[in-house]
């Protein structure tokens, strides 16, 4: 009788968990936390504050700073032109082209002033060195009609033998006179430098030039062009017929090289001066 009076046991109470015990009072099961421990939280704020800068990362800042704000001033400049541009009247829009025209006018004009006066110190540098060569030529020229410097080039020699002593110096001066009618540029008697004030004359049986006895033979070393200087002493009735006939003999020879290398003191003039002066 025991076991038909013990109740059944129901059969969803089966099914059931066994029962949970009571979970303890949270306050009780949580755990207080030691002293002096740091939250996630104040780790972040302690990372960021105070902020550690490094001495490139400043630089780095300082530059970027800067160029950002020029950047800003070029927009905002750009920007305030173009709008007042856009804004200007048409008249304001002319003005302003023509003073942009002027102003390139006036650059190309003084870009032109400036190549004009590099180009009239070059070619007053060059006619400066052209006149200074032209100058010490002109002076070797004079310088040989003076008979103050030497002389060679082409030419004759024009000896005269006058065994008897019958040529006078009116003769010698006449072949002179030829001689520099045909083109002569140097004369040289005897070792005597013929000039534009060189005299002849007779002096006892000889003659003289410029003072100077010179003594038989008489030679005569010319510088010119032979073939105008020759002809011109063997022209009929001319200096070598009127020297033959006073039974002289008279020799001329052609040469690509004559020398005349005797010198006269340089004179200064008493009264002429240069007319530039």
């Amino acid at each position: 009788m025991g076991e038909h009076e013990k109740e059944p046991e129901h059969r969803l109470r089966r099914e059931l968990p066994a029962e949970v015990p009571p979970a303890a009072p949270e306050a009780e099961s949580a755990a207080p936390e030691p002293q002096g421990r740091v939250t996630g939280r104040e780790r972040l704020v302690q990372g960021l504050w105070p902020p550690r800068v490094s001495r490139a990362q400043l630089i780095v800042a300082v530059l970027l700073f800067g160029l950002g704000f020029g950047l800003a001033v070029q927009v905002a400049s750009n920007s305030d032109s173009d709008s007042a541009l856009r804004g200007a009247r048409q008249e304001d829009l002319v003005r302003i082209l023509d003073e942009l025209d002027d102003r390139t006018q006036r650059l190309e004009d003084e870009k032109t002033g400036l190549e004009k006066q590099r180009e009239e110190l070059q070619s007053s540098s060059d006619q400066a060195a052209e006149a200074r060569r032209q100058t010490a030529e002109k002076e070797r020229q004079l310088g040989i009609l003076a008979g103050t410097v030497a002389a060679q080039g082409p030419g004759i020699t024009m000896t005269v033998d006058d065994p008897k002593g019958t040529v006078q110096a009116d003769m010698l001066l006449d072949a002179i006179q030829e001689l520099r009618a045909a083109g002569a540029e140097a004369i040289q008697v005897d070792g005597v430098r013929v000039v534009a004030g060189t005299y002849l004359a007779d002096s006892g049986k000889g003659v003289s030039v410029d003072g100077n006895k010179i003594t038989q033979p008489f030679v005569f070393k010319v510088i010119g062009k032979p073939q105008d200087l020759e002809p011109a002493l063997n022209i009929p009735g001319g200096v070598v017929q009127t020297l033959e006939k006073e039974q002289a003999t008279v020799t001329v020879e052609r040469s690509t090289k004559i020398v005349v290398d005797a010198l006269r003191p340089a004179k200064q003039p008493d009264y002429a001066r240069s007319s530039s002066q």
